[in-house]
């Protein structure tokens, strides 16, 4: 099974996070599961380490290849039409990036791995 990792899960299942979902961490650790972060996340992570928000035990290019490496994370890169479809979507959620990564979980017909209750008015298959 694909699945879109939401920022803070990716994070959470890094650190050992106890606020990450058995369930999410199940279908992380699943080996045959293809864990995908979107390149959005990536761009999340950089604003909050470079706002102090976020340490990294290295510098974020060393770190975050480290990690996806390790964890065999590969990045989604945004697409047209994945910006075509936010451009399309329903308000219920004001952040950019999860609607963007609303918007690559329904484009590609993937589940998303996420805390946040709302992206279900999307229509997304969350899983938590």
């Amino acid at each position: 099974m694909r699945l879109l990792l939401d920022t803070h899960a990716f994070l959470w299942f890094l650190m050992g996070d106890p606020r990450l979902s058995t369930r999410a961490r199940e279908v992380m650790e699943t080996e045959s599961n293809e864990r995908l972060l979107s390149i959005a996340s990536a761009w999340v992570i950089a604003i909050k380490t470079s706002l102090g928000k976020l340490k990294l035990s290295a510098p974020l290019a060393v770190s975050l290849h480290e990690q996806m490496a390790a964890n065999d994370v590969t990045l989604l890169p945004v697409s047209l039409a994945h910006v075509n479809l936010v451009a399309r979507l329903p308000f219920h959620h004001r952040d950019p990036c999860d609607r963007l990564l609303v918007a690559q979980s329904i484009e590609e017909k993937i589940p998303l791995v996420s805390a946040d209750d709302v992206v279900a008015k999307y229509g997304v298959e969350r899983i938590w």
